[in-house]
């Protein structure tokens, strides 16, 4: 099977390209690093060429509202009428547990508008929502800091590493498309207020953890399981 996996060199991609390889699978690993921009769509047409499917883990280099819509919205029409040219036969998209919940998120607007493009697109997809990556909870709990404290939400969240997301997305790309998607996490649903003494506690940090129902992710308010999957 030839599968081109589009955001090769980012931290799901890296691992997905090894992955699939080891299994004896085609794999083009493309991204701006090997000459494809999914912007201009520079290379896209070659990258694609003779795929039988095509796995989008993309993400977008800023987190500003607009430039994110915009980032989202422009590489994935592209890259569906990409796919549609090529004869792609699968289009493989991750995503986010509970981002259609959220929508004072710009970000997660952005991947809402993601998805809608793909489930419209008239391709057969399947869409891996995960949750957060365990490799980035230290930068979340940075991103909760004020002062001397981290001011964390009333919530939960459900850390998953980064191996098993590829593990689960490499699956879903040699498997029959669902039409539709799949929630994956963590093995443990944790409170923010763990997850941010966790991460202060193994890096050294003296920050106080304080827990603020005004808290907010990334510029979002959330409910106790906005970012868990379900049971």
């Amino acid at each position: 099977m030839k599968i081109a996996v589009i955001g090769a060199s980012g931290l799901i991609g890296t691992q997905l390209v090894e992955r699939l390889t080891a299994e004896g699978h085609e794999v083009v690993a493309a991204s701006r690093n090997t000459g494809v921009d999914v912007l201009t769509e520079e290379g896209l047409a070659d990258a694609l060429d003779g795929a039988d499917v095509l796995v989008d883990v993309l993400n977008s280099p800023s987190f500003e509202d607009d430039a994110v819509m915009s980032f989202f919205t422009t590489s994935t029409t592209n890259l569906v009428a990409a796919a549609k040219k090529a004869g792609v036969g699968h289009y493989v998209a991750l995503s986010i547990v509970g981002l259609d919940g959220l929508p004072d998120s710009g970000y997660l607007r952005a991947k809402v508008a993601q998805e809608k493009i793909v489930a419209g697109s008239g391709l057969p997809y399947t869409l891996v929502r995960a949750t957060q990556f365990e490799e980035f909870t230290d930068q979340i709990t940075d991103s909760l800091a004020v002062g001397d404290e981290v001011r964390v939400p009333d919530a939960m969240i459900q850390p998953i590493p980064g191996w098993k997301v590829a593990s689960v997305v490499s699956r879903a790309a040699v498997a029959a498309p669902l039409s539709g998607y799949v929630n994956i996490g963590g093995p443990q649903k944790i409170s923010f207020e763990q997850m941010a003494r966790d991460s202060l506690a193994r890096r050294g940090g003296t920050k106080s953890v304080v827990v603020d129902e005004k808290a907010k992710y990334f510029g979002t308010t959330l409910e106790e399981r906005s970012l868990v999957t379900p049971d």
